[in-house]
């Protein structure tokens, strides 16, 4: 249900036949949604599809974990950078 692609989602792990990362899942997850909650969010998904997303973040979390703060740093990079270039340029 869970793979990695290269070259598909930057080779994020997602679920197989949707466009929704495992970690997109997970931080719902962690924002405190029940499973049942991010299934009806995504009608898409299944309950047994979200399970499968938490259950492969739970088996591979200190990567997933170490994955996701990465893209937030990256993420939080880019932001400083935009807003330096707003100030400067304003």
């Amino acid at each position: 249900m869970i793979t990695r692609t290269p070259g598909i989602k930057d080779g994020t792990p997602h679920i197989v036949g949707t466009g929704v990362c495992v970690r997109t899942i997970v931080r719902w997850y962690q924002l405190g949604m029940s499973a049942e909650a991010i299934a009806a969010d995504y009608p898409h998904l299944t309950l047994g599809q979200v399970y499968a997303a938490l259950a492969y973040y739970h088996a591979n979390r200190q990567q997933m974990d170490l994955e996701m703060a990465a893209e937030e740093a990256e993420s939080d990079r880019l932001e400083r950078e935009f807003c330096r270039n707003q100030n400067g340029s304003g």
